[in-house]
């Protein structure tokens, strides 16, 4: 399959479940091995753009705070903190393997004003130009309701896929995939490899958050491949347990869940690689 070995821009969503371990800490161990994967993708000559949660737990840790955050506005101090905390070891990491990174913190405001929507697509467009790595979140310190929110990086990270003019959409889970039922309660789920179409019946089998760090859940992914797939942008979720498994992708194999789309609906670029 060549969905992803032909990609030129791809978009990655990774969440706080995956950066992070039960202790809410970051998972140093999978955030570097993430890297030096996302590292080599790059080196193959695909442009990627990484969406990252874990700036709450980053700022945490940082200041020692003991306890996952619960009010709004401890979760945006928190946020504040961590969010440079989260920068500095992506900077470090990818610095590492000889690749440049930069961070776009986004609220839901930039993509209803067409000036802003048209600078944030520009501003993309560029990073990717000078070879760099965007590093999106979204501006929690500042994102207090429903005209700046995104409602969690899932649905985000279908806004920047749409942003990019991206090929594919890889969102980075704690589970394997879509199933036809939950497979936390039901040991007899079985993986649903590729959907073709997102209906009510598909979304009654999906849950809530599949852990307390996380803030999205399969809900919040079925609405998010909804949203690339009518852009004509296809997208996979994976399980981020290992980031190797990307590799399968890379080398024409199959994991996951994928949900098709027709690319003739993608927009087309002026410019275009």
């Amino acid at each position: 399959m060549s969905y992803f070995r032909d990609s030129k821009r791809i978009v990655i969503k990774v969440g706080t479940s995956t950066l992070t371990h039960n202790t809410g800490h970051l998972n140093l161990r999978r955030i570097e091995k993430l890297v030096k994967v996302l590292s080599d993708i790059k080196n193959s000559g695909i442009r990627i753009v990484l969406v990252s949660s874990g700036a709450v737990s980053a700022g945490v840790a940082k200041v020692g705070f003991g306890k996952i955050p619960s009010s709004p506005e401890e979760k945006q101090a928190m946020a504040a903190i961590g969010q440079s905390e989260l920068m500095k070891l992506y900077d470090k990491l990818f610095s590492d393997y000889g690749h440049t990174v930069a961070q776009m913190l986004l609220t839901k405001e930039v993509l209803t004003n067409p000036e802003r929507r048209l600078s944030a697509e520009n501003t993309f467009r560029r990073l990717l130009e000078m070879n760099c790595v965007p590093i999106v979140n979204e501006n929690d310190p500042i994102s207090t309701d429903e005209l700046t929110k995104f409602g969690g990086n899932d649905i985000l990270s279908a806004y920047v896929a749409q942003l990019c003019n991206a090929d594919v959409l890889l969102n980075l889970s704690d589970v394997d995939g879509l199933y036809d039922s939950d497979p936390r309660k039901n040991p007899e789920a079985h993986l649903i490899e590729r959907v073709d179409q997102i209906d009510e019946l598909l979304c009654a089998s999906a849950g809530g958050s599949g852990t307390e760090r996380g803030t999205g859940g399969m809900i919040a992914k079925l609405k998010a491949a909804k949203m690339t797939t009518d852009c004509g942008i296809p997208m996979f979720i994976l399980n981020g347990q290992d980031p190797e498994i990307l590799y399968t992708l890379l080398d024409g194999g199959h994991v996951g869940t994928y949900f098709t789309a027709d690319k003739s609906l993608r927009r087309a670029e002026e410019n275009d690689d």
